[in-house]
């Protein structure tokens, strides 16, 4: 079973180092994605299983379930996501191991063991038809309590993973690629009106405006005239 701990411990952490090189996300905040479902789950099978109980039971089942919830503000809750992943930072740039590969090893053993024997039992008891009735009844609570096992060893062996170096992620960083090659909607906007408001050079014609096109000719000479009587120039040449 140790061998069998072993493998399976090099394996998750060589799929969590690799998820970190592509998310920037260590085994850390994996490990608290994974305590924050199985909360959600065991809330969920209390619920189930006391629903219809009496209620001096589901008010007793109410308290437990505060009293857990205030000892994780605690202990699990206390310490954020950062800190424990500058402390992990700061061990492997130490050179040292995780202390948990050695110190959770029993643990992991025993839940591995009670993991590999609830799917075992479960596989047994609805393969046999005259239990399959009565264990079908109460299927949701058989899944759930599996499931809150494994969720509960697949924590333990992430928690005794050693992270790589902090990395930014390849999908972070492409994504920031993505966001700083396309314009924003602002610098649209002003090269739009940049474009719009470019002036000829002096001394070359500009096209004729809609205002300017909807005028006579007359209208348009009359400033002209205007302006060649004011410095004394024959107007007898002008349209």
């Amino acid at each position: 079973m140790t061998f069998l701990d072993e493998a399976i411990l090099d394996a998750i952490e060589y799929a969590s180092r690799k998820f970190q090189v592509l998310t920037g996300r260590t085994n850390v905040w994996l490990a608290v994605q994974l305590t924050n479902l199985s909360i959600v789950l065991y809330f969920i099978w209390a619920g189930v299983y006391f629903w219809k109980a009496e209620l001096w039971l589901r008010i007793s089942v109410g308290v437990f379930c505060a009293g857990i919830v205030y000892a994780l503000t605690q202990t699990v809750f206390k310490e954020s996501i950062e800190d424990s992943e500058s402390n992990a930072y700061r061990r492997v740039a130490k050179g040292l191991r995780n202390p948990r590969r050695l110190r959770d090893a029993a643990l992991r053993t025993s839940f591995l063991t009670l993991s590999i024997l609830s799917f075992l039992i479960a596989s047994v008891l609805v393969s046999t038809p005259a239990i399959y009735i009565y264990v079908r009844l109460r299927m949701p609570l058989v899944m759930l309590s599996n499931l809150l096992i494994v969720l509960t060893t697949a924590l333990l062996y992430l928690l005794a993973c050693d992270p790589l170096p902090p990395c930014a992620g390849k999908v972070r960083e492409w994504l920031g690629t993505l966001q700083s090659a396309s314009p924003r909607p602002g610098e649209e906007t002003t090269n739009a009106a940049s474009r719009v408001n470019v002036r000829a050079p002096a001394g070359l014609p500009t096209a004729p405006t809609a205002a300017t096109a909807s005028r006579s000719p007359r209208a348009i000479a009359r400033p002209r005239r205007t302006a060649a009587r004011a410095a004394g120039i024959p107007t007898a040449g002008l349209a």
